[in-house]
């Protein structure tokens, strides 16, 4: 029995407000790890930003915990809490292009492959994720790496304003002219300050076809290959983009039958510049260390966008830990090769983006991300798997792994989008004293009561004495 009267709460809304016998409540409440089977006590379902304010009411004065779910892809579920109240933003999904001002008007709970689909009706795009069903708000709020950061650098810097529903119920609009500490924070600072129903980005001519090349060796050359990758990576042209994977290949049509599920390493990289550029790239990259074999073509940016969606398919069991590494070194591979071959699940791997390019070029205070801005390489380890009991032994191969490159590490912390456990002290670290203290006391003025605190959570600094 929930502590209000629903009915009210119904009568208030333009839009709906369900309990767990309604139609829509299980659908509103999935999120895309099928290990978090959460239940909250009602669920709703905003027509537009006066409905989330009336929700964030409603659960402050009934003392519910408020969750948000945008894409609901984070791994740690932190989308839908039990007997609480969770706004589901995925009423709030239309994507608006402007291609003359090479703007998007982005609702709150659209998704990337619905930005995809629309800018590149114009031959546009801006930085999205890696999986094309991961949510806009969640990757855009934490920072948000894509194969495009290279050239255009993460999705929080293309961010030009944003409309938020603040904790008091105020609905702002955020940008370089308006709640400039609001919008810094916004960058890179998480859900903490306010649920965002719209996203402004800025949009970049891109494809709408581009060039891929994946290169895959064997686990037997484990280590010679990622000596190599290194050196790739280091040369990486501007206008590309590259992610290393520890992984079975896929029983893909590219994959020869004999290579199907054999593990090894890949090097997949993306080229959205001249095609003799890339060219050249891939001759680089298959003389300089055979592979066992390679699929190079073109393909549509959208295609690009979506390639690596089996990998991580909705209702997989999952756990994630991610780092940052300056590069591939002697150590780190040394960890890397010796413990990919003890994970239990096939589905298990660690995809690894490579950042460099336009990412470094953002001055560190600009915005709240807490990385830093020097060339680096977004180190994942993810345990997936069907069944629950294969999944805990990951679990605890994934941390192991982590816990061996943690040491290399060019950060203490890492990238809150990445964080399963929101470990308080991790999270402090990933943005740094002097960043977290400032956010601190944003949060302070946006949400002194931590109403929104599902999420890499920064507390609201003490009022002074």
């Amino acid at each position: 029995m929930i502590p209000f009267d629903v009915e009210t709460l119904r009568r208030s809304l333009e839009g709906a407000a369900l309990l767990p016998e309604d139609p829509g409540y299980d659908q509103g409440r999935r999120v895309w790890n099928g290990l978090v089977d959460r239940r909250p006590a009602v669920l709703v379902r905003p027509s537009g930003p006066r409905d989330v304010a009336t929700a964030l009411a409603a659960a402050r004065a009934s003392g519910l915990e408020v969750s948000v779910r945008g894409g609901g892809h984070n791994v740690g579920g932190a989308a839908v809490g039990d007997d609480g109240l969770t706004i589901d933003l995925s009423t709030l999904s239309d994507v608006s292009v402007d291609p003359e001002t090479r703007t998007a008007r982005v609702g709150g709970g659209a998704r990337w492959q619905q930005v995809d689909t629309a800018t590149q009706g114009h031959g546009l795009a801006t930085v999205g994720g890696t999986v094309s069903d991961t949510g806009v708000g969640g990757l855009t709020l934490g920072g948000g790496f894509g194969w495009l950061t290279n050239q255009h650098g993460l999705t929080c810097d293309n961010l030009l304003s944003a409309e938020v529903v603040l904790p008091s119920g105020d609905i702002v609009r955020a940008s370089g002219d308006e709640h400039t500490d609001l919008f810094w924070a916004l960058r890179g600072g998480g859900g903490n300050f306010g649920v965002v129903t719209e996203f402004e980005f800025r949009l970049h001519p891109v494809g709408p076809i581009i060039q891929l090349g994946l290169f895959f060796w064997e686990e037997e050359r484990g280590a010679e290959a990622l000596r190599f990758i290194q050196t790739v990576v280091d040369g990486l042209p501007r206008e590309s983009g590259a992610i290393v994977a520890a992984l079975n290949a896929p029983p893909a049509p590219f994959v020869p039958e004999e290579h199907h599920f054999r593990p090894g390493y890949a090097l997949i990289l993306a080229g959205f510049g001249a095609e003799p550029e890339f060219a050249e790239l891939a001759q680089h990259t298959r003389t300089g260390l055979r592979p066992l074999f390679e699929f190079a073509s073109p393909m549509p940016y959208v295609a690009l966008q979506q390639m690596l969606d089996e990998s991580a398919p909705p209702g997989i069991l999952a756990y994630e830990k991610g780092l940052y590494l300056d590069s591939f070194s002697d150590p780190v591979i040394e960890a890397v090769t010796s413990r990919m071959p003890l994970r239990n699940s096939p589905m298990s791997f660690s995809p690894n983006l490579c950042a460099g390019g336009a990412f470094t070029e953002v001055a560190d205070d600009a915005t709240a991300f807490g990385g830093a801005r020097t060339s680096t390489v977004l180190f994942t380890v993810a345990a997936l798997a069907t069944d629950a009991d294969v999944l805990a032994r990951d679990r605890q191969w994934a941390r192991d792994l982590w816990e061996a490159i943690a040491p290399y590490s060019s950060g203490t912390g890492g990238y809150v989008n990445f964080m399963t456990d929101y470990e308080q002290d991790r999270v402090r670290d990933s943005f740094g004293a002097v960043k977290y203290e400032r956010l601190s006391r944003i949060k302070a003025h946006y949400d002194p009561e931590n109403l929104l605190h599902r999420n890499p959570n920064i507390k609201p600094a003490l009022a002074p004495a």
